[in-house]
């Protein structure tokens, strides 16, 4: 198996990485979620038009750069790096995954407008009763009018269109009855109540009430495969981006230990703290190992299992870095100068979204023994 970047995967990676060192430092960053947008406009129509990479995954068909799964995942250690505020899982990985799975008229029409940066899709999935529990639907889509609650939806503030999950028959933890929807974020009857999350991005609680959908809406009637399918993409995605952070924290936080003097030395020559800093780099190490085997896996038959595997490794790597790093740093880890603090609060959401350890080890326990 080659774990080798092709020459294009490569040029991809360093031209983000440069694009994020000469115009995303900590501080201007810490002024956009200061400003409470959750986003810069102004670099995300630099991703699509300066850099082009908002169609890095996309077939050239759509006006994309013909790459996959792959080319998310050097992407998103990038953003991790720079913890960015932009939308790319939600618009690129979610809804743009969605999109070339169902194909047809619907993503010749939409994908292009991706790629330009005009169109920014979030994903209302998620239900207060629900947990992780993607079949756990209560909102309903009953003759063409969409009613009810979806939480935590992040980049919803900033949305052209919402990808929603809807229940369109059966019971409300039922497997079959669930339908995939794409409508505008500007429907009537959808109502929004806006926030920051504590690592600076906008997230909404969104409430349908007779929002009209017409069949044009509908992308997947029977939808909760293809469900599964675009959330094991974005949490391999998601992976990538924790692998980015898990990386500054664990550099961050060596160069701090080869500083910070205590008792007439640095703190990095007494063997305790070596020996973290060796934990640590372990954690990272393994989490970007499991996150090249999950992403992959994608296309094949192991795909659950092998996110399930990666995502319950980078939860429990994104605690024990992020915690190691604020406790080796001290009180000046959690301070809002330091970026250290803001990298542990990404990591942390990080171990939660699209599943916790406990979750994922359990969803990986059921895969296992049906086999």
């Amino acid at each position: 198996m080659d774990f080798n970047f092709t020459e294009e995967q490569t040029m991809l990676r360093d031209m983000l990485s440069r694009y994020l060192a000469d115009t995303y430092d900590f501080d201007t960053r810490q002024k956009v979620v200061r400003e409470g947008k959750g986003w810069n406009p102004a670099v995300w129509q630099a991703f699509a038009e300066e850099l082009g990479i908002l169609g890095a995954s996309f077939s050239e068909a759509h006006g994309g750069l013909g790459g996959g799964a792959i080319e998310n995942m050097v992407l998103m250690e990038e953003m991790g790096r720079a913890i960015v505020l932009e939308p790319y899982l939600s618009t690129v990985v979610i809804g743009g995954g969605a999109l070339k799975h169902v194909g047809g008229a619907v993503a010749d029409a939409v994908i292009p407008s991706i790629i330009a940066g005009t169109t920014r899709i979030a994903f209302a999935a998620y239900e207060p009763q629900g947990r992780f529990y993607l079949n756990d639907l209560s909102t309903t889509l009953k003759g063409g009018q969409l009613n009810g609650h979806k939480a935590v939806v992040e980049g919803a503030a900033h949305a052209t269109h919402l990808l929603v999950t809807a229940r369109t028959a059966g019971g409300q933890r039922d497997a079959g009855g669930i339908a995939l929807l794409l409508i505008p974020a500007d429907a009537k009857g959808i109502t929004r109540r806006d926030y920051l999350t504590v690592h600076g991005t906008s997230a909404s609680e969104v409430y349908f009430e007779n929002v009209a959908v017409g069949a044009e809406h509908v992308l997947r009637e029977e939808a909760l495969p293809l469900i599964e399918q675009i959330v094991d993409e974005a949490t391999a995605a998601l992976c990538a981006e924790a692998c980015g952070v898990l990386k500054v924290l664990h550099a961050t936080t060596l160069d701090y230990a080869k500083q910070r003097k205590q008792f007439g030395k640095a703190i990095g020559d007494f063997q305790v703290i070596q020996h973290r800093l060796v934990d640590m780099f372990m954690e990272v190490e393994q989490s970007v190992s499991m996150t090249m085997m999950a992403t992959l896996k994608l296309d094949t038959a192991e795909r659950s299992a092998a996110v399930s595997m990666a995502k319950a490794k980078v939860g429990k790597g994104a605690k024990f870095v992020g915690q190691n790093a604020v406790q080796i740093h001290g009180g000046i880890g959690i301070t809002q100068e330091l970026a250290v603090g803001h990298y542990f609060k990404r990591a942390t959401l990080i171990e939660n979204q699209f599943g916790s350890v406990d979750f994922h080890l359990s969803r990986y326990e059921g895969i296992a023994l049906a086999a």
